[in-house]
């Protein structure tokens, strides 16, 4: 029972790159790769640690991190289903808890925030998504659903079904997990977009200073103006659609990806 039972949670490991990953073509690929590696030998390690096998659980997991760079920690709890994408530079530390269907991205940190006893790592519920480089820090939990951007570092928990992204991680999204309608929470700052407005708008209160004073002064140079707006409408229109939109990317950067 137990062998059989392994042998699901294969097959559902499995099953998890064919349906995240476009690049997996076959089985004999998917064999090779790291994060599979990885996780079968965690489970293997896992085992042994559940059994208060002395040495081996960490000979194993140490052994897995030289063979695929990806350190996972043989006390985690990993649900099936489990996905780590390219995996190069992921660490899992020993109090995480995985649920099913979670999917990580290379140079994903789970780790704790000090050196205290007892749960100091993150729990992920079913089917989250954190993206490349991100890093989820201390007895936290992110919920159902759930993605965290590329390069975000998670210090609070995260509801189900929501888009937490940038330094300290801010929730800019939740999602209905019914329709899959995305709702924005919160607007995301565009300096490059400010500033090009503003020196619009600076130019644009030039020119009327100055045709007052050709105007006052009887003395004309239309060669030497502008037109009303010579930057190209294109522009604007990017612009006021990034204004309309902002909060959150339409890419996979704030869906949790990065890559």
């Amino acid at each position: 029972m137990a062998t059989y039972s392994l042998l699901r949670v294969l097959r559902d490991d499995i099953r998890a790159i064919f349906r995240n990953d476009p690049a997996a073509r076959n089985l004999a690929e998917v064999l090779l790769y790291p994060g599979l590696h990885a996780i079968v030998l965690h489970r293997l390690a896992h085992a042994l640690w559940r059994r208060k096998t002395p040495f081996l659980p960490r000979l194993i997991s140490q052994y897995a991190r030289f063979l695929t760079g990806i350190e996972i920690h043989p006390g985690a709890r990993i649900g099936c289903g489990f996905f780590i994408d390219h995996g190069m530079g992921v660490v899992i530390g020993e109090t995480t808890e995985i649920g099913n269907d979670v999917m990580l991205y290379q140079g994903v940190t789970l780790g704790g925030t000090g050196k205290q006893q007892g749960k100091r790592h993150p729990t992920l519920a079913d089917k989250v998504v954190v993206g490349v480089g991100a890093s989820v820090l201390g007895a936290i939990t992110v919920g159902e659903g759930a993605r965290v951007g590329g390069g975000a570092v998670v210090v609070k928990d995260v509801p189900a079904h929501a888009t937490a992204i940038g330094v300290p991680a801010r929730i800019v999204a939740t999602r209905d997990p019914a329709t899959g309608e995305t709702r924005r929470v919160e607007s995301l700052p565009d300096p490059e977009g400010e500033m090009l407005r503003g020196l619009r708008a600076k130019i644009m209160e030039l020119e009327m200073r100055l045709a007052d004073l050709e105007d006052v002064t009887h003395v004309h140079h239309l060669e030497h103006h502008l037109t009303y707006d010579a930057l190209p409408e294109s522009l604007w229109c990017i612009l006021e659609e990034e204004e309309h939109h902002n909060g959150v990317a339409d890419g996979e950067y704030s869906q949790g990806g990065g890559i």
